[in-house]
Protein backbone atom coordinates (compact mmCIF):
# COMPACT_ATOMS: atom_id res chain seq x y z
CA UNK A 1 0.00 0.00 0.00
CA UNK A 2 1.33 3.42 -0.86
CA UNK A 3 1.25 6.34 1.57
CA UNK A 4 -1.47 8.02 -0.54
CA UNK A 5 -3.64 4.90 -0.40
CA UNK A 6 -3.11 4.69 3.36
CA UNK A 7 -4.11 8.28 4.07
CA UNK A 8 -7.12 8.06 1.72
CA UNK A 9 -8.52 4.95 3.43
CA UNK A 10 -7.63 5.44 7.12
CA UNK A 11 -8.47 8.02 9.77
CA UNK A 12 -7.50 8.69 13.37
CA UNK A 13 -9.27 6.16 15.57
CA UNK A 14 -9.12 3.28 13.08
CA UNK A 15 -7.94 -0.04 14.50
CA UNK A 16 -5.46 -1.97 12.36
CA UNK A 17 -3.44 -5.14 12.78
CA UNK A 18 0.26 -5.09 11.96
CA UNK A 19 3.55 -6.81 12.66
CA UNK A 20 6.22 -5.35 14.93
CA UNK A 21 9.11 -4.61 12.55
CA UNK A 22 11.63 -3.24 15.03
CA UNK A 23 12.23 -1.37 18.23
CA UNK A 24 14.03 1.85 19.09
CA UNK A 25 14.67 3.47 22.49
CA UNK A 26 11.46 5.51 22.14
CA UNK A 27 9.05 2.82 20.91
CA UNK A 28 8.27 0.10 18.39
CA UNK A 29 7.73 0.25 14.64
CA UNK A 30 4.65 -1.59 13.38
CA UNK A 31 4.35 -2.46 9.69
CA UNK A 32 0.91 -2.50 8.11
CA UNK A 33 0.50 -3.36 4.41
CA UNK A 34 3.83 -1.79 3.49
CA UNK A 35 3.61 1.37 5.59
CA UNK A 36 5.11 1.70 9.06
CA UNK A 37 3.87 3.56 12.14
CA UNK A 38 5.25 4.09 15.63
CA UNK A 39 3.87 2.84 18.93
CA UNK A 40 5.47 5.42 21.21
CA UNK A 41 7.12 4.32 24.48
CA UNK A 42 6.30 0.62 24.06
CA UNK A 43 8.91 -2.09 23.52
CA UNK A 44 7.00 -4.85 21.74
CA UNK A 45 8.50 -8.20 20.66
CA UNK A 46 9.72 -8.04 17.05
CA UNK A 47 7.75 -10.30 14.72
CA UNK A 48 4.56 -10.36 16.76
CA UNK A 49 1.19 -9.35 15.36
CA UNK A 50 -0.50 -6.56 17.30
CA UNK A 51 -3.79 -4.69 17.16
CA UNK A 52 -3.27 -0.94 17.35
CA UNK A 53 -5.30 2.25 17.07
CA UNK A 54 -4.20 5.10 14.82
CA UNK A 55 -3.76 8.15 17.07
CA UNK A 56 -2.24 10.64 14.63
CA UNK A 57 -1.63 10.96 10.89
CA UNK A 58 0.96 13.52 9.82
CA UNK A 59 0.30 13.99 6.10
CA UNK A 60 3.19 16.42 5.57
CA UNK A 61 5.82 14.08 7.05
CA UNK A 62 4.06 10.89 5.88
CA UNK A 63 4.05 9.39 9.37
CA UNK A 64 1.44 7.97 11.66
CA UNK A 65 1.34 7.21 15.36
CA UNK A 66 -0.22 4.20 17.02
CA UNK A 67 -1.46 3.06 20.43
CA UNK A 68 -1.38 -0.58 21.47
CA UNK A 69 -4.78 -1.98 22.41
Amino acid sequence: MSWTEFENTHTVGDIIEGVVAGTVPFGSWVEYLGVTGLVYQRQLPVGTTVSVRITNIDQDRQRFSLQEL
